[in-house]
C-alpha cells in the first residue's frame, strides 16, 4: 500500500467517525447532545478537509483547483445524497412506503451518474 493512500485510510476513517457520530448526537433526541454533536461533526468534516489537502500535496497536486465541473459534481453529490436520504426518512419515519422508495432510488441513480461524471466512459 502506498503512503498517500494509508494516511488517506487513517485520516478518512477518523473523519467519517467523528462526522457520523456527531450527525447522531444531532440527530437523536433521547441523548440530548445536539451541540456537541454539531462540534464532533465539524471537527470530523475539519479532518476529511484535511486528508483532502494532504493527500493532494502527496500527489505532488495543488491543494484544492475550483472549477465548474468540480463544483457541478459537488451540487450533483449533494442532491443525490439529500435525495436517498428524504426517501429513506420517507419510508421509516413518516410511513409513506412507495413516494420514499421513489425518492431514494431517484437519489441512488443520481449517485450512481457521478462515476460516468469523475470517472468518464472509455
Amino acid at each position: 500500500m502506498k503512503k498517500e493512500n494509508f494516511v488517506s485510510l487513517i485520516l478518512g476513517t477518523v473523519g467519517g467517525i467523528l462526522f457520523a457520530l456527531g450527525m447522531c448526537m444531532c440527530l437523536v433526541a433521547e441523548w440530548n447532545a445536539a451541540r456537541p454533536g454539531v462540534v464532533l461533526g465539524a471537527a470530523g468534516l475539519a479532518v476529511l478537509l484535511v486528508m483532502l489537502i494532504v493527500r493532494r500535496r502527496m500527489q505532488g497536486k495543488p491543494a484544492i483547483r475550483i472549477t465548474g465541473k468540480a463544483v457541478g459534481t459537488v451540487l450533483l453529490a449533494i442532491v443525490g445524497a439529500l435525495a436517498l436520504g428524504v426517501g429513506m426518512c420517507m419510508t421509516m419515519l413518516w410511513s409513506m412506503m412507495v413516494p420514499g422508495i421513489l425518492v431514494g432510488l431517484a437519489g441512488i441513480v443520481l449517485l450512481l451518474c457521478l462515476i460516468p461524471l469523475v470517472k468518464g466512459i472509455q
